[in-house]
């Protein structure tokens, strides 16, 4: 099986930057200063291994352009996203050629835009500012208005992925898995099949598992998802399926019971792991388990 995407980043939108940064602390994530995108959008990170959190925010709403002809807006999506919730709104897969994606998205028969080039300046751990550069390619699914997807092309890596910034109070390592909830996961084999390859896409019980070079899509039913996380947990379908939850692996699941409950975070213990819930956290229920050997 060839496992040539994996998980780069997860976009997780907010109301409030600062409040999510408190809680994000709280919970053991080291976090990087605040930037600002040329299109309206705030972030600050959770770097870990290879992969990371991006925590975003509506910063300047007349900067958003719309949405246009074969083109996707990064901005009005996530802004759309926000005025029905905060949640995760967009999973992000790692990219050597943003443009390649793109048209192979297109050969497959995605719903596909433009390649999307931008670039931001970044605070470094010692305090100076560089410039980091990203070229996005974006594929969406008309049943799936409520998530988006792209694959994500660095231009200056070196200045980006910084080791000071993934040391994690809580021993967080990195991404093992997302959750998506739909009514029906079979009827989007075909779509990530195209993100990925046909072999990477598994059915278990009515379920997908799509397989990638970091990290696993689990595709769930309801059901599924409430008899992992608890009755009641699965959230409300009437606008299509939900990027509803990310797996976090850690090297010591005690680090992160210790950084909760310091932090004063709810959490729970299931069999897979430490959970907090996405009434404490903002939409998207976190769960942490120790990272698989």
């Amino acid at each position: 099986m060839a496992l040539n995407r994996g998980i780069d980043h997860l976009v997780l939108c907010v109301n409030g930057l600062e409040a999510a940064r408190d809680t994000y602390g709280r919970m053991g994530f080291t976090l990087t200063p605040t930037a600002r995108h040329p299109f309206g959008t705030a972030n600050f990170l959770a770097q870990m291994q290879g992969c990371f959190l991006e925590i975003l925010t509506v910063a300047e709403a007349a900067k958003i352009p719309e949405h246009g002809d074969g083109h996707f807006s990064f901005g009005a999506f996530n802004r759309d996203f926000l005025a029905r919730g905060e949640g995760f709104s967009m999973l992000v897969f790692e990219s050597r050629d943003g443009r390649a994606d793109q048209a192979e998205f297109a050969t497959k028969g995605l719903d596909t835009y433009a390649p999307f080039d931008f670039s931001r300046a970044a605070k470094l751990p010692d305090g100076s500012e560089v410039t980091v550069g990203f070229t996005l390619a974006f594929a969406t699914h008309p049943d799936m208005p409520r998530a988006a997807y792209f694959c994500c092309q660095q231009h200056a890596p070196e200045h980006f992925w910084k080791p000071e910034y993934q040391i994690h109070e809580n021993s967080a390592q990195t991404v093992g898995a997302v959750v998506l909830v739909a009514a029906e996961p079979e009827h989007f084999r075909d779509f990530f099949a195209g993100l990925q390859s046909p072999d990477a896409v598994t059915a278990e019980g009515g379920n997908l598992r799509v397989a990638t070079a970091r990290g696993d899509v689990l595709v769930l039913t309801p059901g599924a998802y409430e008899r992992r996380y608890g009755a009641g947990t699965a959230p409300d379908l009437g606008g299509g399926p939900v990027l509803a939850a990310m797996v976090i692996d850690v090297d010591r699941p005690e680090a992160v019971a210790l950084a909760l409950g310091t932090g004063s975070i709810p959490w729970t213990r299931t069999a897979e792991g430490i959970v907090v819930s996405g009434r404490d956290a903002f939409g998207t229920l976190i769960e942490f388990r120790r990272k698989p050997a």
